[in-house]
């Protein structure tokens, strides 16, 4: 059977011009949130395995990436204004349900997303982020943690990082996806490509590393002080264990604020785990999403 094709549109939400994937005519929505430096491509083997379980599958560039709005100020890049843009997706989709799937950064606007409760949701899909309290223990008890996130102090620094990643067309980009896949021999080369372009774009690198500002800067605090409570709906992580950046440390207690929640570890996977293990992936976000109760 062919696959459902995917589709670009653009779609206007929360005062901003949106460029979106699509795949899929089904009434329920998943709506799925890349990560830093990927880019809405990053979903593509995973939107046309969505689209048959009855979902339209949005995919957006989210805002500084791909064609997709560029505010310029690093306070436009605030957490709140991230998860305004989720909730103006799904109300512009019109989509009586709504399950929401995200990797990286995306995965942290979704875990605020839930657990502020902006807008209803049936399931959520996380891919290889932690829960921001788990992530903020470890980071003040674990010395390898911080280690490990030194990359977000260095992008406090300005107009250095965005130079450094845009640079001879993105390649620091695309070699750092490279390096620290665990599967580079199959990593697709043309999302490679993508991500790096995008990268180059003017004004692209900075409004990506404004996402890390504008959290560092006052975000994860303010979050922290309203407190998280347990998100209801069924939770499901995805999480590949040879992630160079977080550690597996920063998973323990999630269950604390998912009491629903479905675990996958994929052993020998990187924080890639779309493209290093894409049909593991698709086949845990389609058991979870046929019916998304916890694992037993």
């Amino acid at each position: 059977m062919p696959q459902p094709p995917v589709h670009t549109e653009f779609i206007e939400a929360n005062g901003l011009r949106f460029e979106v994937l699509t795949c899929g005519t089904g009434p329920r929505l998943a709506l799925c949130l890349h990560g830093f430096p990927e880019v809405a491509d990053s979903w593509r083997q995973q939107m046309p395995a969505l689209a048959p379980l009855g979902y339209r599958v949005w995919a957006p560039n989210q805002r500084g990436y791909g064609k997709t709005s560029r505010p310029p100020h690093v306070s436009d890049y605030a957490i709140e204004h991230l998860m305004a843009d989720v909730a103006a997706l799904i109300d512009a989709s019109g989509a009586p349900e709504v399950v929401l799937i995200a990797h990286d950064w995306g995965a942290l606007v979704a875990w605020t997303f839930a657990t502020r409760r902006i807008r209803p949701l049936r399931a959520l899909a996380i891919l290889n982020v932690p829960h921001p309290v788990c992530f903020a223990r470890e980071l003040r008890r674990n010395p390898g943690q911080m280690l490990r996130s030194w990359y977000m102090l260095f992008f406090q620094i300005p107009w250095l990082p965005e130079w450094l990643l845009s640079r001879r067309g993105g390649a620091p980009v695309r070699q750092m996806m490279l390096r620290s896949s665990t599967s580079p021999a199959t990593f697709p080369r043309d999302l490679l490509d993508l991500c790096a372009a995008n990268a180059a774009q003017p004004g692209a690198a900075r409004a990506m590393i404004h996402w890390y500002r504008a959290f560092l800067r006052g975000g994860f605090r303010r979050q922290l002080r309203l407190g998280f409570p347990p998100i209801t709906v069924p939770v499901l992580l995805i999480w590949g264990m040879a992630d160079v950046a977080l550690s597996y440390a920063t998973t323990h207690g999630t269950e604390e604020f998912a009491p629903n929640l479905t675990r996958v570890d994929l052993a020998g996977v990187s924080h890639w785990v779309q493209q290093d293990a894409t049909a593991a992936c698709n086949s845990a976000l389609a058991q979870f999403l046929a019916d998304p109760e916890p694992a037993t």
